[in-house]
């Protein structure tokens, strides 16, 4: 009788070690939220594309004073 324990123990071993694998659970890693097993009903998460260069405004601020230093104005133009 004790082939018979061991094997019920052997399958219930297996059968807890199947369910944890197949329920999943939802991971944060390194900053990243890995999918759970009810990712396809989950919310999408939406982040709008910023700008490709952020300091626009510095890039065009610095072109201004170059060209205010050479006696430019802000159209390229020779000032006065």
């Amino acid at each position: 009788m004790t082939t018979v324990s061991g094997y019920k123990r052997l399958m219930y071993g297996l059968c807890v070690s199947a369910a944890l694998a197949a329920s999943g659970c939802q991971v944060n890693v390194g900053g990243q939220s890995l999918p759970s097993a009810y990712y396809l009903t989950d919310d999408v998460q939406y982040f709008a594309p910023g700008p490709e260069f952020s300091l626009a405004r510095e890039a065009a601020t610095q072109q201004v004073r170059q060209a205010e230093n050479a006696g430019l104005d802000e159209l390229g133009q020779p000032g006065n």
